[in-house]
């Protein structure tokens, strides 16, 4: 059994739809997927990836992101709603959205959100960061509150005990997971691309491997004992940070 990780899918480009359906649909029959969020935002589009994967894996298993609770374009009551929704189209569809266990090995499931723990948000990122637009919160919600809301649901998982874990988030959990060579001015992203709240927990259960995603920055690299993969496929401009193709996370 192989464990693969994929982030960041994007299914509302036809590229991205187009490759999804070119994966072999018996190459990975006896394997896992790891699927770090950010599928789509539209329900149908939503669905048809999580089919897809499902003819190709044996098992997917998933933890939603940003772009999966954008409320614009799906009628949602606001993202907390959306989170649910994704959640059980994952569920109609076989794929596994909580702790998965087999044998000696366990893959843990994290949620998050973003709380500035990175930096502090410019006037720029708050005109262009489509999140603040798209997505949309109950009274009272600021970003630590999204933040504390999302990662107090993963709390029953933090004394997980096995062998060998396997830990996924969508968001990153500690910034020096960004290469040196990310040019300054794309720098004003950093306070939107996770919480080190998530860094705490993932320390809490001591994985040999933790994959996140939503950088789009496709990234290999331990740190403090613990391997951190990011294999998000992007968007189909993004030839340079993204590889386009599975990652082999671990075989059993």
């Amino acid at each position: 059994m192989r464990i693969f990780a994929l982030s960041d899918i994007h299914v509302d480009y036809a590229e991205n739809r187009t490759w999804l359906s070119g994966l072999s649909t018996e190459e990975y029959r006896d394997d896992i997927l790891i699927l770090a969020g950010d599928v789509a935002d539209i329900t149908g589009l939503m669905a048809a990836a999580f089919a897809g994967l499902k003819r190709a894996f044996r098992e997917v298993l998933y933890v939603p992101g940003n772009h999966d609770l954008w409320t614009y374009r799906n009628g949602m009551a606001d993202s907390l709603a959306a989170f649910d929704h994704a959640l059980n189209v994952a569920a109609d569809h076989g794929v596994r959205t909580g702790p998965y266990t087999e044998g000696g090995l366990s893959i843990i499931p994290l949620h998050g959100w973003y709380d500035y723990s990175f930096g502090r948000p410019s006037e720029e990122l708050s005109f262009i960061w489509m999140d603040y637009m798209a997505c949309s919160w109950p009274e009272g919600y600021d970003e630590a509150a999204i933040t504390r809301h999302f990662t107090a649901m993963n709390r029953d998982v933090l004394s997980t005990s096995n062998d060998r874990i396997i830990t996924f988030s969508h968001f990153m959990p500690r910034i020096d997971l960004m290469p040196s060579i990310i040019p300054e001015k794309k720098r004003f992203l950093y306070p939107v691309l996770g919480t080190a709240i998530l860094e705490k927990q993932i320390r809490m259960i001591g994985p040999q491997v933790h994959i996140y995603g939503h950088t789009h920055v496709n990234r290999r690299i331990e740190r403090d004992g613990i391997l951190y993969i990011n294999n998000a496929f992007g968007y189909p401009r993004e030839t340079r940070i993204t590889r386009k193709r599975l990652v082999r996370v671990m075989e059993t």
